[in-house]
């Protein structure tokens, strides 16, 4: 049985939506209309009808799926294959204080509240107004948003806390603001950051180094699909390459 609110998915193989179910709500696809209660109803795994007849499977969204085809996108996102990465890299997990800082549409904010749950928080920093509604709408779409909390503020300005466990940082200019991440995170505090151009890294470990960061690297991953056909197997003609460099260190001295 589906709970009123979650957030489910419908496919016919060719189109998906995802919604948050309310009893006595109907939801409008140009295939046609669909009453929620048909989908609370039928459950996981089920199929559903619009006014129409044509026929979806209503399926539980992966937070993969979630954030590649359900989320709206204001901004580029931090993709799966970054922060899956991103995550494990820092250690996230139940009971951890995050930083983030630069949430945009919050497609890693998602992952990174998702491995904090139940008991951890992810604290967000964003310097742009405009995309804090954008974010939390996407972070609700993944039933996470009692794990973030997002403040209206620039790394400009020295943070209120210095308790993180952890940070992410996906601004332009991060060296600039090296002592104020540093402050606010606990001594051997794990720090990752993204960034487009290799001139950009050069200036960020730079600044790790003059502020006594420690463990410091810088990796690229790369991401190529298959084309599923058995008889032809070959690499799609297009895929996800350069994203951006990832480097990560550890606060030391």
């Amino acid at each position: 049985m589906i709970k009123e609110g979650e957030t489910v998915q419908l496919s016919d193989g060719k189109n998906r939506f995802f919604l948050k179910v309310k009893k006595g709500e109907i939801f409008g696809t140009h295939k046609g209309n669909i009453n929620h209660d048909d989908i609370i109803k039928t459950g996981y795994g089920g199929e559903v009808k619009t006014h129409k007849g044509h026929t979806f499977i209503v399926l539980r969204p992966t937070i993969h799926e979630i954030i590649m085809y359900g989320i709206k996108r204001k901004t580029q996102i931090v993709y799966p294959k970054d922060s899956g990465y991103i995550t494990l890299k820092l250690g996230i997990t139940d009971r951890m204080k995050v930083l983030e800082s630069g949430v945009g549409s919050g497609g890693l904010t998602i992952v990174m509240a998702n491995a904090v749950k139940p008991s951890g928080k992810i604290y967000c920093y964003e310097k742009e107004e405009k995309y804090i509604k954008n974010a939390y709408e996407n972070i609700k779409l993944a039933g996470l948003e009692k794990y973030v909390e997002i403040k209206h503020q620039s790394l400009e300005m020295p943070l209120p806390e210095n308790f993180f466990d952890a940070g992410f940082i996906d601004v332009r200019e991060p060296w600039l603001f090296m002592e104020n991440i540093k402050n606010s995170l606990k001594k051997g505090a794990p720090i990752g950051f993204i960034l487009p151009t290799t001139n950009q890294v050069s200036r960020t470990v730079q600044a790790l180094k003059e502020n006594g960061f420690i463990d410091i690297q810088i990796v690229e991953l790369l991401e190529r699909h298959y084309k599923p056909v058995p008889d032809r197997l070959r690499p799609e003609d297009r895929m996800v390459a350069h994203t951006g460099y990832l480097i990560f260190g550890r606060k030391g001295w």
